[in-house]
């Protein structure tokens, strides 16, 4: 899979720095197999979501 395809575009990161739902839900999406991943249960699987979620406004969106 070509790098292009695996990275979110930047009209959906910041909609979702934004904390827009529509968009927060796509980032957890592009993250679930990773999460899965490491989440060794369904708490901690919540746990990574909820950190996920709670980083996202400090995302350095710089000049994009």
């Amino acid at each position: 899979m070509a790098e292009q395809e695996m990275l979110l575009d930047t009209a959906t990161i910041k909609a979702a720095v934004a904390g827009k739902k529509w968009a927060k839900q796509k980032v957890i999406e592009h993250y679930t197999l990773m999460i899965d991943e490491l989440a060794v249960d369904e708490d901690m699987k919540q746990h990574l979501i909820l950190k996920l979620l709670e980083e996202l406004p400090h995302f350095p969106m710089g000049q994009a």
